[in-house]
């Protein structure tokens, strides 16, 4: 494949509605070309822009090596949490996960319910009510679960900035594990037995990255001491890893769901989850496949983020997380039925209110201050458990960041998003003072505060973001691997490159590549109100190129006969045939003819 040579990388722009900034790395070096010569030269470019320079490291990178798995206990608090576990065992101590409402907080509470289950513990899991108990630990949960006899709590997902509820539980004579991955509040680690997170200060672990889910995961792996010794339940060293693998359905699901990166360890766990989703014995994962219409033996990331992430969530965001738990648990058919279809049925319903929720947020944001460069919209009437999705939606149309938020009569409720150039969790830190509970990661956080202390919030808030933003070119960035020749673009560069690069997703992007000067044939809407664009594109040799543009329809009307298209390329299935397809993430008037 012919690439286009840049010293230095290529950032392209327009003036035209909406324009994306293209950026296009500068070409391999020498050394790295040579270094990677057994590999095609369209991948040895990706290879290198993602920082893979050497034979060895590209190839521990495309085969997901288990070798990138570490010891659990390099994190810290994991030997401590391992011993109590392992006591309560023994002991026959009633054991309570207690996780988070979302895809990632109810695939860990599955995941450790089974793990404690498979070695014959006293175990349930709990995962609170989002509209009446909130996110994360609280008092009333944890006195119920003692008086229920409960002795451990362990967290998954969260806890971390739960100080109060960790006290709380001492107080009570509960013992309390937490595992979490959000991020902490600097040194003040709640009291607890174990924290077990790998981003709290002085912890050792090499991989920050995983999510809630992959931590449980660890949490399993410690305790059936990664499969090499026989378990307390006298199960053999290769039974205890099978059973492992078993449970990395669920790590795929919730690392996904919950847009962990891809890459390092949670690349090797993902990778293995899926191969372990298209086997799997998991009634429940059958069952939401059908109402999904996916055919698990072909899941990929994609499906899990856009298809069955979104289904699992669905119950947390409109009544309660218990039916995606008991989805995932069930060994009963029909019972499993029912549940795919309950949570079909509530997505529906979670995607007619978030498409409301979201034309009502951007009226409040817009005539409120339009040129602000943070967005806030708050109102009675918001459904607590969707505004994080209408807040994505207001920074995916206007790159800012954005806040939705659910007003109740004493305290509001915030869900934030965020772009790359504004943490947003850093900017509620600077906000501690006026909230009563805040966390996250860069890029999403929530929070709760006194009704009273909201208009402060948003002042200050929108102050910090104009210190922060009010410098940046705030226009979306796309990056292209390569500058290429349509020509070149056919169904064995997926094959014998880009299959290689799964499973993609944030973090690992998929390839992308830039055309220029492109031949439009045909071009039409395709959708609800016409929000994409279907095309038909010609390159040099008069081969004909189908492509697909989501949300891009705007062009139809006024499409250039030639144009410069940013794109990946994908297989695309319907009714059991295979085809090819250009997916277009940007579109511009042709630069050259």
């Amino acid at each position: 494949m012919r690439l286009a040579v840049y010293s230095e990388p290529l950032i392209m722009t327009s003036n035209e509605p909406n324009s994306k900034r293209w950026i296009i790395p500068p070409l391999i070096t020498p050394e790295a070309d040579s270094e990677l010569s057994k590999f095609p030269p369209v991948l040895r470019q990706i290879l290198f822009n993602r920082g893979y320079a050497t034979d060895a490291e590209a190839r521990a990178y495309l085969n997901a090596k288990p070798n990138i798995v570490y010891d659990p206990f390099q994190m810290t608090g994991m030997r401590a949490a391992a011993d109590r576990i392992q006591f309560a065992i023994a002991n026959h101590e009633p054991i309570a996960i207690y996780g988070d409402y979302d895809v990632d907080g109810v695939t860990a509470t599955a995941l450790l319910v089974e793990t404690l289950k498979y070695l014959n513990a006293d175990v349930r899991g709990y995962i609170p009510n989002r509209f009446e108990e909130g996110y994360g630990l609280n008092n009333n949960a944890l006195d119920e679960l003692q008086a229920d006899g409960v002795k451990l709590v362990i967290t998954v997902d969260c806890g971390i900035r739960s100080p109060g509820e960790a006290l709380h539980a001492q107080t009570i004579g509960l013992d309390l594990i937490i595992s979490d991955h959000h991020h902490p509040d600097g040194e003040n680690l709640p009291p607890a037995l174990a924290v077990i997170n790998p981003k709290q200060h002085g912890d050792v672990y090499p991989d920050k990255d995983l999510a809630g889910v992959g931590i449980a995961y660890k949490i399993a792996e410690a305790l059936l001491d990664n499969g090499q010794q026989t378990a307390d339940n006298g199960q053999s060293s290769v039974v205890n890893g099978q059973f492992l693998n078993t449970l990395l359905d669920l790590v795929a699901l919730g690392t996904v769901a919950d847009l962990a990166p891809l890459v390092g360890e949670n690349r090797v766990l993902v990778r293995r989850g899926l191969r372990q989703m298209r086997e799997t014995k998991r009634q429940g994962l059958f069952s939401l496949a059908a109402v999904s219409e996916l055919a698990l033996a072909k899941v990929n990331a994609g499906h899990i983020g856009f298809m069955l992430g979104p289904r699992l969530n669905a119950a947390g965001r409109l009544k309660e997380a218990l039916a995606a738990f008991e989805l995932l648990t069930t060994k009963d058919i029909f019972k499993a039925g029912e549940l795919a279809q309950q949570l079909d049925m509530q997505n529906r319903e979670r995607q007619r209110i978030t498409r409301d929720m979201q034309k009502k947020a951007e009226e409040i944001a817009m005539s409120d201050d339009p040129e602000a460069y943070l967005l806030f919209a708050a109102d009675e009437d918001f459904n607590s458990g969707v505004v994080g999705l209408a807040a994505s939606r207001l920074t995916d149309s206007y790159y800012r960041p954005s806040i939705v938020a659910a007003k109740g009569e004493e305290e509001t409720r915030g869900s934030c998003r965020s772009i790359p150039e504004f943490h947003i969790t850093d900017a509620l830190d600077k906000c501690a003072d006026l909230l009563v509970r805040h966390g996250g990661h860069a890029a999403a956080a929530g929070f709760t505060v006194r009704n009273e202390n909201l208009p402060a919030l948003v002042e200050r808030l929108k102050a910090i973001a104009k210190d922060e933003l009010s410098h940046e070119d705030l226009r979306p960035t796309v990056t292209a691997d390569a500058e290429v020749s349509l020509v070149d673009v056919r169904p064995d560069l997926y094959e014998k490159c880009l299959r290689f690069l799964e499973p993609t997703g944030y973090g690992n992007r998929e390839a992308s590549f830039v055309a220029r000067g492109i031949k439009v044939k045909s071009s039409r809407t395709v959708g609800a109100d016409a929000k994409h664009l279907k095309l038909s594109l010609e390159d040099e040799n008069k081969f004909s190129h189908d492509a697909i543009g989501f949300k891009l329809g705007h062009w139809h009307n006024n499409l250039p006969p030639r144009v410069d298209i940013l794109f990946t390329y994908e297989t695309n299935e319907y009714n059991g045939r295979v085809s090819y397809q250009l997916n277009l993430k940007d579109i511009r008037a042709a630069t050259i003819g």
